[in-house]
C-alpha cells in the first residue's frame, strides 16, 4: 500500500508543471522585464567601460605583460588627482551653491541672446574649476527648467553649452581629464600650464561667442520662473570651496596621492553621501584606458607607424585633433602621450578635437544624453563641425607665433 501511495505521489508530482521556475525564467530572460531593461540601460550608459573590459583580454593576448608591467602603464598621479577633484566637484554640486549661483545669473535676463551668452559664460567658467562634465550636470538641468517656464530653443542652448565647456575647460589644468593628465606629464606648475593653454582656450572661446549672434535671436523673453532650487548646505559648500586651493597646491607640489587621501578620507568621515554619489565607474574607465592604450602602443606595428604619423603636416597637434574624432580626446591624449614629449601641441590638438564629431569629447555625449531633444545630434554637428575647422586653423596660427 505504501508503494502504491508513493507511486501515485510521484506520478502527481511529475504531472504538475514546474510553476516556480517559469516566473524566474521569464523575469530574468524576457527582454521586456524590468530587470533586463535596467541592465541594458546600465550597459548603454557605461558603454565605454564595457568596451574597454572587452578589449583588455584581446590586448593582453596581443601584448602579453606581467602584472607589474600592466600596473606601470597607469599614471597613478593622474588617477589620484582625478579622484580628489571628482570628490571636491561632487561636494560643491551637492551643496547647492552652484545651483544658486546659476539661478542668480539668469534671474534678470530679458532676451534670448543674452540668456544664451550668460549660460555659455557660466558653463565655460564653471568647467575651468569643476571639470567640463560636472559643469554640464549643473547647467543643462538648469536650462531644461528654464525652458519649461518660457519658450526657448533648448536644444541649441544645450549645444552651445557643450561647446562652451570644451573651450573653457581647455584653459585650466583641472578643467578636463586630458589636461589633468598632460599637466602631470609636463611637470609644470599650475600657473605655467594655465598660461600655456590660455591662447588656444581664448581663441576657441572667442570663436564660439562670435557664432552666438548667428544662433540666437535678440527677441525678448518673459522672466523665467524656475523650479525650486536645490537645498543649500553652507557647511558642505564652505568646506569644499576652502579645500579646492589646498588640493591644487598639493598637486602642484607633486603630492597627488596625499592630496587625494586627505580629500577622500575627509568626505568618508564627514559627508559620506559625496563618495556614495561619486562616479567610480569613470575612474575605472581611466585606469583601463591607460592599460589598453598602453598595450596598444607596445604593438610593433603601432610603435613603427606612430613616428611616421607624427611627421605628417601639423604633427602631433593635427594628429591629436584627428584621433579625437575617432576615439575621443581623452584616449587620444593618453595614447599619443606614449610617443611625444611635445605636451603643449598635444594638449592644444586634443582640446580642439573636442569639437567636430560628438564623440570628440565625452562632455558632448553627456550634454546630448541629458537634453534628450529630438534632432539634437544634427543641431550639434551643425555648429560643432565649423568650430573644429575654425579652432584648428586658429591653433595652427598661434602655434607658429
Amino acid at each position: 500500500m505504501l508503494d502504491h501511495q508513493f507511486r501515485c505521489s510521484l506520478d502527481d508530482a511529475l504531472a504538475r508543471p514546474a510553476q516556480p521556475l517559469r516566473p524566474l525564467v521569464s523575469m530574468t530572460l524576457r527582454p521586456s522585464s524590468p530587470r533586463f531593461v535596467r541592465l541594458r540601460r546600465r550597459l548603454l550608459d557605461e558603454w565605454l567601460l564595457v568596451l574597454l573590459v572587452a578589449l583588455l583580454p584581446v590586448m593582453l593576448w596581443l601584448a602579453p605583460s606581467r602584472p607589474a608591467e600592466i600596473a606601470a602603464l597607469v599614471d597613478w598621479k593622474t588617477i589620484d588627482a582625478l579622484a580628489g577633484l571628482m570628490a571636491l566637484s561632487r561636494g560643491l554640486e551637492l551643496s547647492g551653491v552652484i545651483d544658486r549661483i546659476g539661478r542668480a545669473l539668469v534671474r534678470r535676463i530679458r532676451s534670448e541672446r543674452t540668456l544664451a551668452v550668460v549660460l555659455m559664460l557660466f558653463a565655460a567658467l564653471l568647467s575651468a574649476v569643476v571639470t567640463n562634465d560636472v559643469a554640464l550636470f549643473v547647467t543643462v538641468p538648469l536650462t531644461l527648467a528654464l525652458a519649461r517656464a518660457t519658450p526657448l530653443p533648448v536644444g541649441r542652448l544645450v549645444v552651445f553649452q557643450a561647446l562652451a565647456v570644451n573651450a573653457g575647460s581647455a584653459a585650466s589644468p583641472v578643467g578636463n581629464p586630458q589636461n589633468l593628465l598632460l599637466w602631470q606629464v609636463s611637470g609644470l606648475g599650475f600657473v605655467d600650464f594655465l598660461v600655456a593653454m590660455l591662447p588656444i582656450a581664448g581663441a576657441m572661446t572667442a570663436i564660439l561667442f562670435a557664432l552666438a549672434p548667428l544662433a540666437f535671436a535678440g527677441r525678448r523673453i518673459a522672466p523665467p520662473e524656475t523650479a525650486s532650487p536645490m537645498p543649500l548646505s553652507p557647511w558642505l559648500a564652505g568646506v569644499s570651496l576652502a579645500a579646492y586651493p589646498g588640493f591644487i597646491l598639493l598637486l602642484n607640489a607633486g603630492l597627488a596621492p596625499s592630496a587625494a587621501a586627505i580629500v577622500l578620507g575627509f568626505y568618508a568621515v564627514a559627508f559620506r553621501r559625496v563618495l556614495l554619489g561619486l562616479d567610480w565607474a569613470l575612474l575605472a574607465v581611466f585606469i583601463l584606458m591607460f592599460v589598453v592604450l598602453g598595450l596598444l602602443a607596445r604593438l610593433p606595428i603601432v610603435a613603427e607607424a606612430a613616428p611616421s604619423a607624427l611627421a605628417w603636416p601639423g604633427g602631433v597637434y593635427v594628429l591629436g585633433a584627428a584621433l579625437s574624432q575617432v576615439m575621443s580626446n581623452v584616449p587620444a591624449a593618453i595614447f599619443l602621450a606614449f610617443f611625444t614629449d611635445d605636451w603643449r601641441a598635444l594638449a592644444w590638438g586634443v582640446s580642439v578635437g573636442g569639437f567636430g564629431l560628438a564623440i570628440g569629447s565625452l562632455a558632448n555625449l553627456i550634454a546630448l544624453r541629458l537634453a534628450k531633444q529630438p534632432g539634437l545630434w544634427l543641431e550639434f554637428h551643425r555648429w560643432s563641425l565649423p568650430m573644429l575647422v575654425l579652432g584648428l586653423a586658429a591653433g595652427a596660427v598661434l602655434l607658429e607665433r
